[in-house]
């Protein structure tokens, strides 16, 4: 997918309210499974009061034996497609419902920076996936800007297409 420029920051906690409300409308409680943004995700859904009604619980699994003891991912995977990748997103939002109660999932892996990209994987590349009403989609984003504004745009997209998935659910 073409390159992104980030959200502002600021639309942020607007996303985390309208995601609050409507997952509360559904009965339905939220994970996440994190890499690249180290638990930002979760951050800024507990940076809600009264997120414990509908947040369930944050995965942070930066390395990847984490990805494996936490969230289940196959080291083989992992080894056969690289942390960054489709199979291991989805694997990782497959992960985050099948170890937690939740019912709703966001998954992300990718390359903040500065450091850490290639051709094939530059930096600002980031897997997204989620898992909503047992379907897992997968996507594939690029974001510019410094290791922050990868983060927070990385945020914003994981939130803003949840938020989308749920109301299409």
């Amino acid at each position: 997918m073409n390159n992104t420029s980030p959200a502002p920051e600021s639309d942020t906690p607007a996303l985390v309210l309208q995601l609050a409300e409507l997952l509360q409308q559904q009965g339905r409680m939220m994970a996440t499974a994190e890499s690249c943004t180290g638990g930002l995700i979760a951050g800024a859904c507990t940076d809600l009061s009264g997120s414990s009604n509908w947040f369930e619980r944050g995965f942070v699994t930066y390395s990847n034996a984490a990805k494996t003891e936490l969230l289940g991912v196959d080291a083989a995977l992992i080894a056969a497609e690289g942390a960054v990748s489709e199979p291991v997103a989805r694997a990782m939002a497959e992960g985050a419902v099948a170890r937690s109660p939740a019912q709703v999932a966001v998954a992300v892996t990718g390359v903040a920076g500065p450091t850490g990209g290639s051709a094939e994987k530059p930096v600002g590349t980031v897997w997204f996936g989620w898992s909503v009403a047992g379907r897992v989609r997968t996507e594939r984003r690029r974001f510019d800007g410094d290791r922050a504004a990868v983060r927070a745009a990385t945020v914003h997209h994981a939130l803003q297409t949840l938020l989308t998935l749920l109301r299409a659910a």
